[in-house]
This record gives structure tokens, sequence and C-alpha cells, in this order.
């Protein structure tokens, strides 16, 4: 057997769906990204806020920020969708940017949830409120997630965030099993 292709690195896109710079979802995200950078996976990062809020809106499946951030996730093996959780499910911002992805745009891919909140109370959310949105564009392979309270994440003095040990070792776990099962399903990594 002759071998044509080199294996290329995993990918993964982060989608962040906080419209808030300095939300404490950055901690968990920073958190994310490195693990899988330590693993060897080129990864990507779409902050939904900062697409130009017109082509959200009026849905411009043309656009060209919209093309692009397609485009990580239509390349991505692994997809990272992260939301602050309001009014009990994810941010109406990352729904304008989910409603633009191709109606199979998560087929094949290793999705993981991660969401943080300001209580225990909208644990569920990721289950009823995202991941019936994730199969309806393709998902398959959703792991059940990370949800984190805000409590979890402390600011820091220096601008930065302190995540409680038992946080990390949930993420630690979530990412793993990401990269485990991506690693299954490609072959790559």
């Amino acid at each position: 057997m002759k071998i044509t292709e080199v294996r290329k690195m995993a990918k993964a896109v982060i989608i962040n769906g906080s419209p808030t710079a300095g939300s404490r979802l950055n901690a968990i995200m920073e958190y994310a990204e490195q693990a899988l950078t330590a693993a060897n996976f080129e990864v990507s990062r779409i902050d939904v806020a900062s697409l130009p809020p017109e082509d959200l809106i009026h849905t411009k499946f043309e656009s060209e920020h919209i093309v692009k951030a397609n485009g990580l996730v239509a390349e991505a093996d692994a997809v990272i969708v992260a939301s602050p959780v309001y009014k009990a499910s994810y941010t109406g911002v990352l729904k304008t940017f989910l409603d633009l992805i191709p109606q199979k745009g998560l087929a094949g891919k290793i999705v993981l949830p991660l969401f943080i909140g300001g209580s225990l109370a909208h644990l569920l959310a990721i289950d009823y409120s995202l991941k019936p949105v994730l199969s309806s564009i393709g998902a398959r392979h959703i792991l059940g997630g990370v949800y984190a309270v805000d409590a979890q994440v402390a600011r820091t003095e220096d601008g930065g965030f302190d995540v409680a040990e038992v946080l990390q070792e949930r993420l630690a776990q979530a990412i793993e099993e990401l990269i485990e099962e991506t690693r299954y399903r490609t072959g790559r990594g």
C-alpha cells in the first residue's frame, strides 16, 4: 500500500457566542484552546460578536465574513460551541450565527458545548436549547459538554481569570474526550 497523502493535524474551531469581550467565558475558551494546541490540534476561533451585525441579522450567507467563518467550521474536525447563558438559553448572537451554518454544516464533526451561567438553575440549557439546534445542522457526535457557574471563574486584579480546580478537572476530561473522539473518527492528530 502506498501512502500518497501525509496526515494533517486535526483542526478545531471554537465558536464564541458571547457578546461581551471581557466575559468569564474567555477563561474557559482559553483553557480549551491551550489543551487542544498542546495535543497538536490547529485551533481557530470565531468571535461571533465581531462579525458584522448586518450580516448576522440579515442572514447574508454570501458575506465574505460569513463565508470565511463557515469555511473555518467546514474545515474543522472538532467544533466547540461556547456561550454564556442568558434567559435560560445560549445567546441570541450565537443563534444568528448558527442559523447561517449550512444545513449539514456540522455533519461529521465532533461537537463540545461549553456554557457558563450565573447559577446551576440553567444547567440543562445545553441539552434543551443547544443540542436540538446543533442536531438540526447535522451534528451527530455531540459530547456532553461542560456547564460552569460564574463563581468558578474569578476575575483577578491584573484583568485575567482564575479557574477553579474543580472546573479545570471537568474541562480537562471533556477536552480529552473531544481529542480522543476526533482522533478515533478522523485518524488525525
